[in-house]
């Protein structure tokens, strides 16, 4: 029962949402709604048990048996932390967008909330075609947020992140039908999935069928192209929504669907992904050393921090797995952080480009400390949130190569270059006529800000219990994969 609350809480917010019209107290309940989900989720924490590497709240109800399609959904820590995540932050974005009218509002709201449901569905979905529909349903939301509310160029960009994710979506929907029907038990069962024996070859096309969705959502080098543009474009809270919580959905993707349901695949192809996954970082860090539009900075900086994290997926072993689990968290506090800060300049000066910025410092000084702050944990500086993770991250790629770890861990060099310029030549310098009258954050702002640097120091100091939450699924499941290897190589 719980886990149906937990999914359905923000779509029941979702319909009531749709009917507020005009009403511009929608924002309100929006965020009350979201709040209660967060509350439930606590709930749902308390209760549960992170020993136990088994699904936990389970639910499981034939749906459509013709078919042998289950809503079939639980918990283990691998899907609570990025549940956590999902309804964490919901209620951030809620809030942080109260400073922006926009028009139909019951519409904008209602469709965050939709995109909540939808995303809680691929978080805890146990049945594959469950897991195709919440991907389905989590595109929808965003793509009407993006092409309602958009930037001038919002068409031609949504149709091309609409072009790329749908194309992911097909292939991995062939693939997902095909296991389907190697199934003993002609069902869309996770286990099931995981059980099916296919030699390496098909095997490799599987895999295939999977990443590809998975690499676009994420986005990986070279199917990144549509992610600063639709980032740019998309309306603050949009980019939020994409950046700190939906391109979770294909790293969560891939450890929980993509290398379980293909292993032999993975030994095939991993290697390739994780070099893909390298190339991303410095890729995107040198693209982002060029930027002067500073939402499409944070983006190119998204890339390149989420390639680290693809790289510590394909490096597949306990610590980069666990790295890669806790930075997920981190990674969508941090970059919330920075869309909401870039939000706050932008709003106040009319301009993305931060050539035309400087001095705000002298104007803002808890803007320029939160800024700071926000920008120590992007760059994993230790007792920061972003420490624990990318050190787990690095200790995994190193455990894997050598090389390899050495050139994934320019992300924190450039990362700190393009990051700390960017502080520069917005907080730093002399006023100009632009910033001088510049104001500092009020009590809505000061209580977003707030939540984030709390969050960031308090991971920083005290990451354990977030180790804690994942550390036996992740064990267990990084075990068996490579377990299942060892015994299809000798089978084949």
């Amino acid at each position: 029962m719980e886990i149906l609350l937990l999914i359905f809480l923000p779509l029941a917010g979702a319909l009531i949402a749709f009917l507020f019209g005009k009403s511009r107290q929608v924002k309100s309940f929006a965020f009350v709604w979201s709040l209660l989900s967060l509350a439930f989720t606590g709930y749902v924490l308390a209760k549960f048990n992170p020993s136990i590497i088994q699904p936990q709240f389970l639910v499981d109800y034939s749906w459509l048996p013709a078919f042998g399609i289950h809503f079939k959904a639980g918990l283990d820590g691998i899907s609570m932390l990025v549940v956590l995540l999902t309804n964490l932050l919901t209620p951030l974005i809620v809030f942080s967008s109260f400073k922006t009218e926009y028009s139909k509002p019951s519409a904008f709201y209602g469709l965050i909330l939709f995109m909540q449901s939808g995303l809680l569905v691929v978080f805890t979905a146990l049945d594959a075609f469950l897991f195709y529909i919440g991907w389905e349903a989590a595109l929808i939301p965003i793509y009407f947020i993006c092409a309602l509310w958009g930037g001038e160029n919002r068409i031609r960009v949504n149709l091309k992140f609409f072009i790329y994710t749908m194309f992911g979506s097909l292939i991995m929907l062939i693939g997902i039908i095909y296991m389907h029907l190697q199934t003993a038990d002609g069902s869309y069962d996770y286990q099931s999935f995981y059980q099916v024996a296919l030699d390496g070859n098909t095997q490799s096309w599987v895999f295939w069928a999977f990443f590809l969705a998975f690499a676009i959502k994420m986005p990986i080098f070279p199917f990144h192209t549509w992610q600063p543009d639709t980032y740019t474009e998309a309306p603050t809270a949009g980019s939020m929504l994409l950046a700190a919580i939906m391109l979770k959905m294909g790293i969560y993707g891939a450890i929980r669907w993509l290398i379980p349901v293909a292993p032999l695949g993975f030994l095939e192809w991993g290697h390739l992904a994780l070099i893909l996954s390298i190339i991303g970082i410095v890729y995107a860090s040198v693209i982002a050393f060029r930027q002067k539009d500073m939402k499409r900075l944070i983006a190119y900086s998204s890339i390149a921090h989420v390639g680290l994290i693809a790289a510590g997926i394909f490096a597949w072993n306990v610590q980069s797995v666990q790295g890669a689990m806790i930075q997920m968290l981190n990674h969508g506090i941090n970059v919330f952080g920075l869309f909401f800060v870039a939000d706050i300049i932008i709003r106040r000066l009319g301009t993305r480009n931060i050539s035309d910025m400087g001095g705000i410092a002298k104007v803002a000084p808890v803007l320029s400390v939160c800024f700071m702050i926000i920008l120590l944990g992007t760059i994993a500086l230790p007792l920061t949130n972003g420490f624990i993770g990318e050190f787990l991250l690095l200790l995994g790629i190193y455990k894997y190569s050598l090389w390899a770890s050495v050139i994934a861990g320019l992300t924190i060099i450039f990362g700190a270059v393009y990051m700390l310029r960017m502080y520069q030549k917005t907080m730093l310098g002399e006023v100009n006529s632009l910033t001088s009258n510049f104001a500092d954050v009020d009590t809505t702002e000061k209580l977003v800000l707030g939540a984030v640097v709390l969050l960031i120091v308090f991971i920083g100091v005290y990451p354990q219990p977030l180790l804690n939450l994942t550390e036996a699924s992740v064990t267990s499941l990084v075990e068996t994969v490579n377990q299942r290897i060892g015994s299809m190589q000798g089978g084949f």
